[in-house]
């Protein structure tokens, strides 16, 4: 059973930083892309930074220069440093994973517990 392990959520005033570290366990086949989301108060789950296999990010414009996503695939896992916070990044912050399965069309989406990061003013 693959399981996402989130860590590293808290408290932090604005303009701090924190690092969100997600490992991935119980993955027999690989896996593809990594990603973090975060859903606010009232709001849809929204896509904040994701990495494929090969290394390749992508951000959401909100934290484009702020934010930097990294993977290591000998551990299985996804960090997330977040620096310059702002009140507006205070959310839940759940990671993803895309498990490959036993043939090479199958994947599976997996998700986080989630962790609370607070960004105060």
């Amino acid at each position: 059973q693959v399981r996402l392990v989130e860590s590293g959520g808290g408290l932090v005033q604005a303009g701090g930083s924190l690092r969100l570290t997600c490992a991935a366990a119980g993955s027999d086949f690989g896996i593809n892309a990594m990603g973090w989301y975060r859903q606010a108060p009232g709001k849809q789950r929204d896509l904040v930074a994701r990495i494929t296999s090969s290394g390749r990010s992508s951000y959401a414009d909100s934290v484009e220069g702020r934010f930097t996503i990294s993977r290591d695939n000998a551990k299985n896992t996804v960090d997330l440093q977040m620096n310059s916070l702002k009140p507006e990044d205070t959310a839940v912050y759940y990671c993803h994973a895309k498990i490959r399965g036993l043939s090479w069309y199958e994947e599976y989406d997996y998700w986080g517990q989630g962790t609370q990061v607070t960004v105060s003013s």
